[in-house]
């Protein structure tokens, strides 16, 4: 399910209960009015479902992140980790300064954009695989899909600027 503002995405779940997924909206956002336009989503639902299908393509659905200054911070940083790759707690808290890696933890928990802030690509330091809001089996395949995906993983999106793999990212 995707709910969109004007400004763009605020979310994306994974589920199969639309009633729960749709309670889980109300609660996230309570002052907003919950409308189904599922014919005018169209080309955003089947944008969705592409950069789900294939994670090294190139995405530029605009994100409306909304969370905490810190929590958005934690955010952006996921869109930094390439399709295939993955990192752990700790290394987005250093990354991030002085931040304790259970905040980083606490952060990406409250993500509510599946895929697109791929939180999925976070993983503990030993290299086993952690919590995930939608699912350690989900969390398994999507990795999984994006280790297997054929060639380059060429162009990606992050935080509004076309990367080329192996270039350092320019802020």
């Amino acid at each position: 399910m995707a709910a969109t503002s004007d400004k763009g995405i605020v979310a994306l779940e994974f589920g199969t209960m639309r009633s729960a997924m749709e309670d889980a909206l109300r609660m996230r956002f309570p002052d907003a009015d919950l409308e189904r336009r599922e014919g005018e989503l169209g080309d955003l639902i089947e944008a969705l479902a592409n950069a789900i299908e294939d994670p090294a393509a190139w995405c530029d659905l605009p994100l409306d992140l909304r969370g905490t200054p810190d929590e958005i911070k934690v955010w952006l940083s996921l869109r930094d980790i390439p399709a295939g790759q993955t990192t752990n707690y700790g290394a987005i808290a250093a990354k991030l300064g002085t931040r304790d890696a259970r905040e980083v933890t606490a952060s990406i928990a409250n993500n509510p954009i599946a895929v697109l802030v791929p939180c999925h690509r976070v993983i503990k330091k030993d290299g086993s695989i952690s919590g995930y809001r939608w699912g350690v089996q989900r969390k398994r395949r999507l990795l999984l899909r994006e280790r297997q995906a054929p060639g380059e993983t060429g162009a990606f999106r992050t935080r509004g600027t076309a990367l080329e793999k192996g270039k350092t990212p320019t802020k």
